[in-house]
């Protein structure tokens, strides 16, 4: 019953800039990293099962491939916008 008295203490609140994301990362650069790293793991693992080191190397570089086209197209603005490009939205 003495949870409802008020001990004179304010209580400051805060919000943020802006709203965040709504799309949860449903981006152009977010599924092209996906779908090329899964691509490039698949590979690697068949190599690996068919013992074919080069073929390994392989699905290692397009890996790669999938983690620097993901950033570049982050870049390019096919990413989830920063907080700063959202607070001046």
């Amino acid at each position: 019953m003495a949870d409802n008295i008020s001990s004179g203490a304010s209580e400051r609140l805060y919000l943020p800039p802006a709203a965040p994301n709504d799309n949860h990362g449903h981006t152009t650069a977010s599924w092209t990293l996906v779908v090329l790293v899964l691509i490039g793991v698949a590979i690697a693992a068949g190599a690996v099962v068919a013992s074919l080191p080069w073929l390994f190397w392989v699905g290692m570089g397009v890996v790669a491939l999938g983690v620097v086209s993901g950033k570049v197209l982050q870049v390019l603005g096919h990413g989830q916008p920063s907080e700063a490009e959202r607070a001046q939205a």
